[in-house]
């Protein structure tokens, strides 16, 4: 009879070491964005079976955003990367945000007569 502890184990193992790769993959992009505009917040939010999204804002206003598998992992990126995180996106973190005419377009475009999204 086959050892079923050792098996459970090492996949335990090699699921810890893919979590880990995955964090670590985040938090590498997270600290490009991060140095591209001067340093970096974020917030995590749980999107369902996707995962969770990580949104970032750097200090220049700009911002974008990572799905990451798992809200554990999101979180393991962030620590990883060392930037701050919010609790919400809301108040004085959501007002640094610097929104151009492409955002405009793109977000709402199509409802305030702007031009089509292709």
């Amino acid at each position: 009879m086959a050892d079923t502890k050792q098996v459970d184990e090492t996949a335990d193992a090699k699921q810890a070491a893919k979590t880990e790769r995955k964090a670590a993959r985040l938090a590498r992009q997270i600290g490009a964005f991060a140095k591209e505009h001067g340093g970096a917040e974020s917030q995590v939010a749980y999107i369902g079976e996707r995962g969770a999204r990580i949104v970032l804002v750097g200090e220049d206003g700009g911002w974008g955003d990572l799905v990451a598998p798992s809200v554990e992992i999101a979180e393991q990126a962030v620590a990883k990367a060392g930037v701050t995180v919010h609790e919400s996106f809301d108040g004085e973190f959501a007002a640094k945000v610097t929104t151009g005419p492409y955002e405009w377009t793109r977000m709402a475009g199509i409802q305030v007569g702007g031009p089509k999204n292709s």
